[in-house]
């Protein structure tokens, strides 16, 4: 049985985390730097933060199809995908989706640093 408050407690831990690093970097930065950022924040906090987490996607029959990299998996139940750009649109909660269906979880973030107010998506699939 999953922790449900533990699960929502991580994610105001990693919204928390990515505002003060958007309040102290702005936006403007390329994507990596803030996945390092975030990843150097989170672990500083005690967490455990798996960069490029890779996620292999199978056909019905197990063949596999292909390979996703997430960019952060946090304390092994959480999927953060992080974006520099100028909006959110629908192809990057796709993109969650599928993650969160290769890797067999529930619980997903989206966040976005590209724009002047940080955006954050809360996924459950």
């Amino acid at each position: 049985m999953r922790d449900e408050g533990a699960v929502l407690a991580l994610c105001d831990i990693v919204r928390e985390t990515a505002f003060s690093l958007h309040t102290y970097l702005r936006h403007g930065h390329l994507e990596k730097v803030y996945e390092a950022g975030m990843t150097h924040r989170l672990r500083r906090l005690g967490l455990e933060v798996e960069r490029q987490r890779i996620l292999s996607v199978f056909d019905e029959d197990g063949t596999g199809l292909g390979e996703y990299h997430a960019d952060l998996l946090v304390d092994n139940r959480l999927i953060v995908e992080l974006k520099a750009c100028n909006a959110l649109g629908p192809e990057h909660i796709a993109q969650v989706l599928g993650y969160l269906r290769a890797a067999r979880m529930r619980d997903g973030l989206l966040i976005n640093f590209g724009s002047p107010k940080l955006q954050v998506r809360k996924l459950i699939l």
